[in-house]
C-alpha cells in the first residue's frame, strides 16, 4: 500500500481509488510514475504497464522518443557551427587576456561610452580611427558586449583618457 493511502490495507472491499479518489469495489494495483497505487478501472490506463503496452502497440512514440530527441539534438548541433568546439569565431586574433585583462566595468558602461562619444561630437567611426581600433570593438562596448567581444583593458583605458569618462570600477 502507498504511504498516503486513502484505501484499506486489506486490498479490497469498498475502498477509494488512490489516484482520483473515486469509491470502487474493484480496485487493481498499478504502478503510476513509479509508485504502487490501488486504482479504479478508469485510472488503470494511467499505470506504467498500460502506457508501455500502448506505446509498443502502435502509437509510435514511447520507445522511439529518446532516439527522436537525440537525433534532433544532433541535427541542431550540425546546423550550428558555434557548437563545433572551435572558439575561433569569438576569440580575436592576437588578444592576450593575461597581458591585457578587461577590468571590472561600471554597470552601464555602454550607455556611458555612447553618451560621452556623442557629447564629444564624434562618430563611432571617427573615434575608432583616432584610437586605431576596429569600429566593431567600439560598437561592442557601446552595446555592453565588451567581455564577449574580447575587448582588452588597454582600449578601455584609452577610451577613458580620450573621452574623460569612467568606464572601469
Amino acid at each position: 500500500m502507498a504511504k498516503y493511502s486513502t484505501g484499506s490495507s486489506s486490498g479490497g472491499g469498498g475502498t477509494n481509488c488512490e489516484l482520483c479518489g473515486a469509491e470502487s469495489d474493484s480496485l487493481t494495483q498499478q504502478t503510476v510514475a513509479g509508485a504502487k497505487l490501488e486504482v479504479c478501472s478508469s485510472c488503470a490506463s494511467h499505470g506504467d504497464e498500460a502506457k508501455s503496452s500502448a506505446s509498443s502497440s502502435g502509437s509510435g512514440r514511447g520507445q522511439d522518443e529518446p532516439n527522436r530527441k537525440k537525433k534532433a539534438a544532433q541535427n541542431v548541433a550540425k546546423a550550428n557551427p558555434v557548437w563545433d568546439g572551435d572558439s575561433e569565431h569569438w576569440e580575436k586574433e592576437g588578444t592576450n587576456y593575461d597581458d591585457d585583462p578587461l577590468p571590472y566595468l561600471v554597470s552601464d558602461y555602454g550607455a556611458v561610452l555612447e553618451s560621452s562619444r556623442q557629447d564629444a561630437g564624434q562618430t563611432r567611426e571617427e573615434l575608432a580611427e583616432e584610437l586605431g581600433v576596429p569600429e566593431s570593438d567600439l560598437l561592442a562596448i557601446e552595446q555592453g558586449r565588451a567581455t564577449q567581444a574580447g575587448i582588452g583593458g588597454g582600449l578601455i583605458d584609452a577610451l577613458e583618457e580620450r573621452l574623460d569618462v569612467e568606464l572601469a570600477e
